[in-house]
């Protein structure tokens, strides 16, 4: 099979009340090797299309080779691997909005020690305050002495059991934990599962061991600045605008398309430490505006009056 045309990602546009986002493309096979073949582009995507004659289209309906990239289940590089964040199936009871954590201390202070941030992408994007209970490895002693937490911990058993998953019944036989823990008790390295098509860089940071990531995020722990350097690079953001999958027209980030089969630089030392220097100034910029978000600061226009797009135009050249 041969595909002899293609349209690029459009918005489908209809007369429907309240007219749904629904994203398109178009692709005609063949048995037939037609050339040239036909591709086209939106400069936006709800634009008039760009034809280009061009010689192959490629899986990825961009002009080139046939080839395209497999899932891996482990880096092709030797970097640290990446993991998926702390899945609950809890029905809810173990997360917390900021006022219900407040109203919860004021009940029983002591609970301070387990009740943790909590972030998924959309807190780590936008700033959004989230908490959760977290009771991993916690002595049994605390929840011998709470009414709060044994209220919950029923109401998490109760609602895995009641589950029609086979497997979240598996994990009502440990109600007090999240379903899957993947927390590596060590800062890590947090990149958001989904991000808008808008920003030139997803938004990449480094979290504390004591905030809690979500299953919405990927977790790279052990990473290094060198690590952060080249995964918030424009370099690795090209790979992942091309292998990555897709929600409406925002990037879908996967570990096992766009992490693992990542083509890292075989670096010298000096580029390296070029790197690590890069890196380490897109952190101090971010650092400049407190209280702002990282979506605010990644929006283009921002990114043009801010001094955060200087810095990441000198971690490209780095990389």
């Amino acid at each position: 099979m041969h595909i002899n045309f293609a349209h690029q990602t459009f918005k489908w546009s209809n007369e429907a009340k309240g007219n749904a986002a629904v994203y398109c493309v178009i692709v005609g096979f063949s048995m037939n090797d037609r050339s040239p073949k036909k591709l086209y582009s939106y400069w936006t995507v709800q634009s008039e299309p760009e034809k280009h004659l061009v010689e192959n289209i490629s899986p990825y309906l961009l002009p080139g080779s046939s080839c395209f990239a497999t899932a891996q289940k482990k880096p092709l590089c030797d970097v640290p691997e990446m993991k998926f964040g702390s899945q609950p199936r809890d029905g809810g009871f173990f997360i917390l909005s900021p006022e219900e954590k407040d109203e919860i201390l004021t009940k029983e202070p002591e609970l301070a020690a387990v009740i943790k941030p909590y972030l998924g992408a959309e807190e780590f994007i936008n700033g959004k305050e989230r908490y959760c209970i977290w009771l991993h490895n916690e002595p049994f002693e605390i929840i011998k002495n709470s009414k709060i937490l044994k209220e919950r911990i029923a109401a998490v058993e109760k609602f895995r059991m009641e589950s029609r998953a086979k497997t979240t019944n598996g994990y009502a036989k440990t109600p007090a934990i999240f379903a899957q823990i993947a927390h590596p008790y060590t800062d890590y390295l947090i990149v958001p599962s989904v991000s808008s098509e808008r920003r030139r860089y997803i938004p990449i940071g480094f979290m504390s061991k004591d905030t809690i990531a979500s299953n919405l995020v990927m977790i790279v722990p052990n990473a290094t600045l060198y690590h952060f350097g080249v995964l918030t690079s424009n370099v690795h953001m090209a790979w992942m605008r091309v292998v990555c999958g897709r929600l409406g027209n925002g990037y879908r980030y996967s570990k096992e398309l766009v992490y693992n089969t990542f083509p890292w630089p075989e670096a010298a030392d000096k580029q390296i430490a070029d790197i690590e220097a890069a890196a380490r100034d897109v952190l101090d910029e971010r650092r400049k505006y407190p209280g702002t978000s990282l979506a605010d600061l990644y929006d283009p226009t921002w990114m043009k009056v801010s001094g955060l797009q200087k810095a990441h135009t000198k971690l490209d050249r780095a990389v």
